[in-house]
């Protein structure tokens, strides 16, 4: 059996790690909503949103892996504040979408300024724990 090419080999482990930390993202902030009266006020109140523009940012770097971190973090940005934006815009068709638990949790239910406020504190938090701790070393 032939053994994998090291670049190849590398360009998986990569993706994989940002695979698990979409993973670890989403449940952390799954359970931020579940077990929201556990925690503390503001933990409750803000990480959701955080973590979940968090998940978007790995998404984008296990999508596109060659690409830069800093390209990663724009479009993540850009990307969770359309989402944001777009809930502006109440038509029947989108508003049943999310009244879905899917719907609800990818596009939210009413714009909040707040929101992108949160979405771009927690791209920034995985953006420097990306950078300074996931960095990937070349073969």
């Amino acid at each position: 059996m032939k053994a994998f090419n090291p670049v190849l080999t590398l360009f998986i482990k990569g993706r994989l790690i940002y695979f698990i930390a979409v993973i670890l993202t989403m449940a952390a902030g799954l359970a931020s909503r579940h077990f929201g009266e556990l925690l503390p006020y503001f933990v409750h109140e803000h990480f959701g949103d955080a973590l979940w523009a968090g998940m978007i940012y790995f998404g984008m770097r296990m999508v596109w892996i060659k690409r830069s971190k800093e390209l990663a973090l724009i479009v993540s940005l850009i990307f969770s504040w359309a989402i944001e934006c777009s809930q502006m815009i109440q038509t029947s068709w989108l508003n049943d979408v999310r009244s879905t638990m899917l719907g609800a949790l990818i596009l939210g239910h009413g714009f909040l300024v707040m929101d992108l406020l949160r979405y771009a504190v927690g791209i920034l938090c995985v953006y420097t724990i990306d950078r300074y701790f996931l960095r990937n070393k070349k073969a």
